[in-house]
């Protein structure tokens, strides 16, 4: 069943004076529209940017956060071919140099003896930039362009568990990339792919769980972004449901079903009543991170695979596609 989900077209700051909710920030956008000027309420404080590229040969990950009581940069990465993964993190008390600014634009900046990070924006979009001198024994090197094209919408939502509890997401996929990444000697082409960013700013509970799944990818002539959120949604009147097609947003005002098995590597399916959502996701790869550090414990079992199926956009055109790489992912978290 739909739901009404106001689309916002002014900016507008995401809480008020005092840290609260600013009713008028509830809805979503094409563009970022929202100044994140969270206040107070420490440790519920949680910032992100998560970025993740994908082509035909790898998927390379590089995330700064800050969640008040702690700040982590984590990247990770993976060949299709070979199969080969691996993932490396830091961590810093407080979210010492782990700063993240109010806005959706700004620059990010991580530096430590392990690893270097930098998402620098530009006129053209954002540059990736990653350095670490023992990735599993060999040096990491990532010098990747992400492409912000003319025109081209994301997705941007404020979810209103309450007053006190919310989260603005902004995610921006089917983002051209160029450059390379090298893994030792290996050189990795990241001309061709596609650039996704999961950017959180808000006010958590402690407990969390939520699904998600996103893909870019090109058929039968047309770009293709998908994003789907589920549990973490729930009871809000709003979602993250949302598809990308040669630039332009659809927002999906349905609630998405994941249906998958306790073998996560059994085949997802992703569907709305109205079937105008209806895939299956197949997944080649189970990526397993979990954290138990007291107060931050955190399981998140993500996928990497392809989709395959149809949506239909707001005008009412169905658009079929195959084998688009992506992840889908269940986390339970608290933090």
């Amino acid at each position: 069943m739909a739901y009404y989900e106001p689309e916002l077209k002014e900016r507008v700051d995401l809480c008020t004076a005092k840290g609260t909710l600013n009713p008028k920030a509830v809805g979503w956008s094409r563009q970022p529209l929202h100044n994140c000027n969270l206040r107070r309420r420490f440790p519920r404080k949680k910032r992100w940017n998560y970025w993740c590229i994908t082509t035909d040969e790898f998927l390379f990950s590089a995330t700064i956060s800050d969640i008040d009581y702690l700040g982590l940069a984590f990247v990770y990465f993976l060949d299709f071919k070979t199969g080969y993964f691996h993932e490396m993190t830091v961590s810093r008390l407080l979210g010492r140099g782990c700063k993240l600014p109010d806005a959706a634009e700004g620059n990010v900046n991580f530096t430590s003896a392990k690893l270097n990070l930098s998402f620098t924006a530009t006129p053209l979009g954002v540059k990736i930039r990653v350095d670490s001198p023992d990735f599993d024994g060999r040096t990491l090197k990532a010098d990747i362009d992400v492409r912000h094209p003319q025109g081209h919408e994301t997705l941007n939502v404020v979810i209103p568990w309450s007053q006190r509890q919310f989260q603005f997401t902004s995610k921006q996929n089917t983002l051209p990339t160029t450059g390379s990444l090298a893994l030792g000697d290996k050189v990795y082409t990241a001309q061709g792919g596609y650039g996704c960013l999961d950017l959180g700013r808000g006010i958590w509970p402690y407990s969390s769980f939520w699904n998600w799944a996103g893909a870019s990818g090109t058929c039968g002539g047309h770009t293709i972004g998908l994003n789907f959120g589920a549990g973490w949604t729930d009871g809000t009147g709003m979602n993250e449901n949302a598809i990308c097609i040669d630039g332009r947003l659809t927002k999906i005002s349905e609630d998405v079903q994941f249906t998958y098995d306790s073998d996560f590597m059994q085949p997802w399916t992703l569907k709305t009543e109205s079937n105008d959502i209806d895939i299956v996701f197949t997944p080649f790869f189970h990526r397993v991170a979990k954290t138990d550090a007291k107060i931050l414990r955190s399981e998140v079992h993500q996928m990497i695979g392809r989709f395959s199926g149809t949506v239909t956009d707001a005008e009412g055109r169905k658009y079929d596609f195959k084998d688009i790489i992506g992840w889908a992912e269940e986390h339970f978290a608290r933090w």
